[in-house]
């Protein structure tokens, strides 16, 4: 049974680092953007591909120092995804994290993680996580695919109506709860 609470956190108001700059590192850093391109990263690496310099390169939110990790980069922190191949380190990262009430995601080491980075379908303001648990990166992959295939491209106006007939609506909150029920059951309804 998949327990994970999803959330949508606003990376653009909290402070993120990342530790590690390799292919697996840019993986991280390039998910992390393309949710939230306002995110505030710190990168820490002592090792960084040209491919990371070149993603950063115009990135006004994004800090690099090319150095090794020491404790005081948790400093602030409120979140920290490791990209490291070091298991000593990593060790290191979950206990500090846990101490200082961290949130903390390791790459490819489900059992330090507090959370998952899942795949995500976006189209417009549409925006679906999708999490295996940590099981199965590649399947979570797939079922992104197939729902991206579903949704139809003019979701995001639909989105838009939804919106403008929301701010229409007077009320309380049961009766707006109530009309917006109604109104999404024949949108989304299978015929």
């Amino acid at each position: 049974m998949n327990t994970l609470f999803p959330i949508f956190v606003k990376m653009n108001q909290i402070q993120a680092l990342l530790v590690g700059a390799g292919p697996v590192g840019l993986e991280k850093l390039q998910a992390i953007f393309r949710s939230s391109p306002l995110a505030k990263v710190k990168i820490i690496a002592e090792q960084v591909i040209p491919e990371v310099f070149q993603f950063i390169a115009n990135k006004e939110t994004i800090q690099l120092e090319q150095r090794s990790f020491k404790d005081s980069d948790l400093e602030g922190k409120d979140l920290v995804v490791v990209a490291s191949n070091n298991p000593d380190l990593n060790q290191q990262i979950r206990k500090l994290t846990t101490e200082r009430n961290i949130l903390l995601n390791v790459a490819d080491k489900p059992d330090l993680c507090d959370f998952y980075l899942g795949s995500i379908v976006q189209k417009g303001n549409l925006k679906i996580a999708i999490s295996t648990n940590g099981k199965s990166p590649t399947m979570a992959k797939r079922l992104k695919e197939f729902i991206n295939d579903l949704l139809p491209e003019e979701i995001d106006e639909t989105l838009e109506l939804m919106q403008e007939y929301r701010n229409q609506l007077r009320g309380d909150l049961e009766y707006k709860i109530k009309q917006l029920n109604a109104h999404t059951q024949d949108i989304v309804s299978k015929n």
